[in-house]
């Protein structure tokens, strides 16, 4: 067919018509475009990728060689159990790069800003929260992952807030998050300064108030390899306060920490909430070391601080677990045993009284007759941690107590603490102890300590009353169960022996007993000066079912010779006991005679008393009714030949007791159970 002018005409007029109205829908196109077309497959993608339903409200896009993205009114789903909304923001912008993304597919993001976030974190007191995300690959990282990852500039938190809320841990605290100085993220190339990312909170944490405050690097920097990462933390809950200042070269995975970490306040018990690691009380202490961090462990190192009057350092690290593993190395040069009073139950210094007044009420009625501690053993939560720790304490510094140095090995299993060594070291001589205690058996206790070669001079320089020297041994054994001294006394079986070849005299012997001023009065009942010097003294004494019995007890001093039997009771802290004296002058006229010592422990009787023994005179025995060539294994034991008491022992043998019992409660003669030595 022809071209003719009447159909180019016509062709021309449908494609001007076409383009026309090409040209109408592209402008209707931009007139009524709407980027909130794409929320859905937003919202699906986030929503698939943190396990949780994620809205937007409005969706902005402004094209241009660096193209941002805004996200009007985003909110992040709670659960079934906690459905407020665990997370809202107001606007959520970021900027990408095209061209990077077009030509290499690298993704380069100059820009994220935040503007008032709201971050919800709830929890019961089972343990359940809103904040585990259950998702198939989200939280998780991929060993085949890109390293490199996007490249991120500048994050803006703008006005944010977190409030928290979580029965178990006793934490109610609302905490509010921004950036401060960030740079103009659009500058090239980008400014070192990034700004710091400001947190400052306050509420309740573990029942105390607690406020914080960290200042870091802004958090986008955590990806630069180039630039340590700067922290600042400082935390105070309740009275007790802590500090984490420094940088990490290697913030992601916290490598090449170079952190200083000190912890100050009352009471180390304290600081379970904060660590998870149960420690007794303590008195007010002040430690600061260096703080690492990795996947598989953490490290508190190379610290060193004050407890109390004692000096305290060391490493302590921490295996990351369900229940974690401690391991802690620590060591004194000075150390007061005082400051370790929480670890046995005892008052610790400067510690008030914290009783109810049910427990005040009822250990003002045992203060009547009990001389035996029943302040409840402090036994922190064992289970919560295995702990494995060894302490050396190079001097020993308390004028009250004999002691130079203490070595300890602890180790805590499942609850079962197993306190391997307990040493002291006492002038050329050692105290040698362990404890095993199972709490899931009833407190299940038991003990043993070696006394072995004591020096008497350093054991009686606590008293201020030696004279004279000589050597200390005997060994202790205790099985039992029980949550205080006074129940673990009540219930135990065991024995102590001990042995003590010359010495200081009577009085550093014989002081207050148990803190009740009765031994003068023993002193003056059984006649003997207050210091005459001792030449021996040895006590074989059984425990059974917390009945402490005799099977030798002798002591020999310058002017006499006392011989003791009876039995002393921890169940009710009674005692029934006899002392039988004779001169070793053999001037027996002037000695008062046997003496019985009963009734309760904090205020015991004594009878006769030496004016009705005077009167008696020749009609009160007197006697020994110990066999001493059995005692001599006894006096070998932990102080060697013993000369002092092998030749007392003797002077036994050749002058023996007058014939019948040696006073009104003494056991008549037998033979000592030695089946424990």
């Amino acid at each position: 067919m022809a071209d003719t002018p009447t159909r180019r005409r016509t062709i021309l007029k449908r494609s001007g018509i076409g383009a026309g109205v090409f040209v109408l829908l592209i402008v209707l196109l931009i007139l009524f475009w709407s980027w909130d077309w794409f929320i859905p497959l937003v919202e699906s993608r986030a929503s698939a990728a943190i396990g949780r339903n994620v809205t937007i409200a409005h969706l902005h896009v402004r094209l241009g060689r660096v193209t941002r993205i805004v996200a009007d009114d985003v909110e992040v789903d709670g659960t079934q159990q906690f459905p407020d909304k665990l997370a809202k923001v107001k606007a959520l912008e970021i900027a990408i790069e095209v061209l990077p993304l077009i030509r290499h597919r690298d993704i380069v993001i100059p820009l994220i800003d935040v503007r008032q976030p709201a971050v919800r974190i709830l929890g019961d007191s089972k343990g359940n929260n809103n904040f585990t995300f259950e998702t198939g690959s989200g939280g998780k990282s991929k060993e085949n992952q890109s390293s490199s990852g996007p490249q991120l500039g500048v994050l803006k938190i703008e006005d944010g807030h977190i409030h928290v809320d979580d029965p178990k841990f006793k934490a109610l605290a609302d905490i509010d998050v921004e950036t401060r100085g960030a740079p103009d993220p659009f500058v090239t190339p980008l400014p070192k300064n990034q700004g710091e990312i400001v947190a400052d909170g306050k509420g309740r944490y573990a029942g105390q108030p607690v406020t914080l405050r960290f200042v870091g690097g802004a958090i986008l920097s955590l990806r630069d390899k180039t630039r340590p990462y700067p922290i600042d933390l400082q935390l105070a809950n309740g009275p007790t306060h802590v500090r984490l200042k420094g940088t990490i070269e290697q913030p992601l995975t916290f490598g090449g920490a170079r952190l200083s970490l000190n912890f100050a306040g009352p009471d180390m018990s304290l600081l379970y909430p904060l660590t998870g690691v149960p420690i007794p009380q303590t008195p007010p202490y002040k430690v600061t070391g260096q703080f690492d961090y990795s996947k598989s462990l953490i490290a508190f190192r190379d610290f060193e601080g004050k407890v109390g009057n004692s000096d305290l350092g060391g490493t302590i690290s921490a295996v990351p677990a369900r229940i974690p593993t401690i391991n802690a190395d620590l060591h004194s040069r000075n150390v007061d045993l005082a400051d370790l009073g929480g670890f046995v139950g005892s008052k610790v210094p400067g510690k008030a009284d914290t009783k109810t007044e049910a427990q005040k009420k009822a250990a003002g009625a045992a203060k009547s007759g009990s001389v035996l501690p029943d302040t409840p053993i402090n036994v922190p939560k064992v289970k919560a941690a295995n702990i494995h720790l060894t302490y050396r304490g190079s001097h020993i510094e308390n004028p009250d107590v004999p002691l130079d140095d203490i070595t300890a090995r602890l180790d805590i299993d499942n609850g079962v603490i197993d306190l391997k060594q307990l040493d002291f070291k006492v002038g050329t001589g050692r105290i040698a102890s362990s404890v095993f205690i199972d709490p899931d058996n009833g407190m299940r206790t038991k003990a043993h300590a070696d006394f072995d070669h004591l020096d008497l001079s350093r054991i009686m320089q606590a008293t201020h009353a030696f004279h004279g020297q000589g050597v200390l041994g005997g060994k202790a054994d205790l099985v039992s169960n029980g949550n205080s001294v006074a129940k673990i006394m009540a219930n135990g079986s065991g024995g102590l022996t001990l042995v003590m070849s010359g010495g200081g005299d009577i009085s550093a012997l014989l002081p207050d007993l148990a803190g009740l001023e009765i031994g003068k009065a023993i002193l003056s009942a059984i006649g003997m000066p207050s210091r005459t010097p001792v030449q021996c003294f040895v006590a074989d004494l059984p425990l059974k079912n917390g009945i402490m019995s005799t099977d030798a007890f002798l002591l020999q001093t310058g002017e006499a010779r006392t011989v003791g039997q009876g039995t002393v009771n921890f169940r009710d802290q009674t005692i029934d006991y006899s002392l039988t004296t004779r001169s070793t002058h053999f001037s027996v006229g002037s000695l008062p005679g046997p003496i019985n010592i009963t009734g309760k422990l904090s205020s015991p009787s004594i009878t006769p008393g030496a004016e009705v023994a005077a009167r008696t005179g020749a009609a009160t025995a007197l006697g020994v009714v110990l066999p001493p060539l059995a005692l001599l294994p006894t006096v070998q034991f932990g102080v060697g030949e013993a000369g002092a008491c092998r030749a007392a022992l003797s002077d036994v043998q050749e002058h023996p007791a007058a014939h019948g019992q040696a006073g009104t409660r003494s056991r008549a003669a037998h033979h000592p159970r030695h089946t424990h030595h």
